[in-house]
């Protein structure tokens, strides 16, 4: 038999795989070790510290965009979930239907448009829609975030339904229950792992967000990205690092859980 092609087994492979995890967290290594240092400057060590943590938390402006990012990535998350929901349902727990490929493709699509233009079509539409209606407010930030944290939502969500057999539902069917019952006592409990990896991954999804919310968000409605984005234009500070370290523990630990409760499989 032929000998099995093993790519770990290469000249080199070893070497770049390495370089490539130093040149991709090295940079995340050295912000989190700094975002502890006691000297103001960001490249000479002095002493370890929790000065800036402590500065971050009495920031006003950090505290208010927190809250921002927290109200628009919660409104985002949960919205984006209930209709990524009905999506994979209709999607999936159906009869194959002509369009039912175009309909995946137009779900997934936002993930394959440049965020660039998704953030310039959403700025170019609410601008019309403020000139007609002439109502502005955060709304049209978690809209925004809404609406593209859907297919990300999306994605675990029908994946789950797909390695859920229907065997449960048509039991419960055989037994006079209604398509309502069905749902609520059977397909809903099973599917309750992918709706919640869904919900956590939109909410880092929307959390993080840099392009749309610049274009889209007014006045008042910075959020914490956006913040943390303008206070490097005046020079990067430990305070920064602090930030930053707090988004990046937040972000880990929401992936962490939406891989852990994805490899539970459904029953």
């Amino acid at each position: 038999m032929a000998e099995r092609f093993d790519l770990r087994r290469q000249t080199g492979f070893t070497e770049i795989a390495w370089f490539c995890l130093f040149a991709l967290y090295a940079p995340i290594l050295m912000l989190v070790i700094f975002s502890f240092n006691d000297n103001r400057s960001v490249v000479r060590w002095t002493e370890f510290s929790l000065r800036w943590y402590r500065e971050a938390l009495d920031n006003e402006g950090i505290r208010a965009a927190t809250l921002v990012s927290l109200k628009v990535a919660v409104t985002a998350s949960f919205f984006g979930t209930v209709f990524a929901t009905m999506a994979a349902l209709a999607t999936t727990r159906t009869r194959p239907f002509r369009g039912m490929y175009a309909a995946y493709a137009i779900i997934n699509q936002p993930l394959m448009i440049p965020e660039i233009v998704t953030a310039i079509a959403t700025l170019s539409l609410f601008a019309l829609v403020k000139q007609l209606t002439g109502v502005s407010g955060i709304g049209y930030l978690m809209v925004a975030h809404t609406v593209f944290c859907i297919p990300f939502a999306y994605m675990p969500i029908r994946a789950r339904l797909e390695d859920m057999t229907q065997t449960l539902e048509q039991a419960a069917a055989d037994l006079y229950a209604t398509p309502f019952e069905v749902f609520r006592r059977i397909t809903l409990p099973l599917l309750m792992p992918g709706i919640v990896a869904g919900a956590m991954l939109a909410f880092v999804v929307s959390l993080d967000d840099v392009i749309i919310t610049l274009m889209v968000a007014g006045p008042g409605e910075t959020t914490l990205p956006i913040y943390i984005l303008g206070a490097i234009r005046r020079g990067i500070t430990p305070e920064i690092n602090a930030v930053s370290t707090v988004l990046l523990a937040a972000s880990i630990l929401f992936v962490a859980a939406f891989f852990a409760i994805q490899r539970r499989t459904p029953k």
